[in-house]
């Protein structure tokens, strides 16, 4: 099972938004794949769930991490990094069941020009701990307000190549 995780809480987000891309080129070539969007987390995920803790409002995630073998992060550049949430998310999951020799492939995006390659190294390091196997292909879309038409979906043909790309190594991965 392929989960796609729209790494930002935040509503309406570009990121949910390339989140459904992923989704829609992986079920053309006969791939599922959910998508776990980080605002589905519970409001007080902080109070409940961390620290061995674990409500029943959090329970169905936990479920769909723990079935999931390889993971697409899609993640958005909050001040220099990935989102805080982010970090929220990975320490409310089990360890290590939830990501231990598990897979996974980066995107990294951001409204500026670099794609939040610092931010993904960031969370690349975290991987390492948690034993999550990151894929060499490692995505960075710039500007992403920019890559989208009216439709929501990716025009820009270099981002369409190496969506494809990456997709591509996700599956054989």
């Amino acid at each position: 099972m392929i989960t796609i995780i729209s790494s930002t809480n935040r509503p309406g987000s570009s990121t949910l938004k390339l989140a459904k891309v992923y989704q829609q080129k992986l079920q053309e070539k006969g791939v599922e794949a959910g998508i776990l969007s980080l605002a589905q987390l519970p409001p007080n995920v902080i109070e409940t769930d961390l620290y061995n803790k674990r409500s029943a409002a959090f329970e169905p995630i936990q479920q769909i991490v723990t079935n999931t073998d390889k993971f697409i992060f899609l993640i958005p550049e909050y001040n220099g990094s990935f989102p805080g949430v982010l970090k929220v998310f990975i320490d409310a999951c089990s360890f290590p069941e939830s990501f231990y020799d598990k897979k996974a492939a980066l995107v990294g995006l951001s409204s500026g020009k670099y794609g939040n390659i610092r931010g993904v190294d960031h969370f690349t390091g975290v991987c390492h701990y948690l034993h999550l196997n990151i894929m060499a292909l490692k995505l960075h879309i710039a500007a992403i307000h920019k890559e989208f038409d009216e439709e929501g979906n990716l025009f820009k043909p270099d981002t369409i190549k190496f969506v494809n790309e990456q997709i591509e190594k996700i599956i054989k991965f």
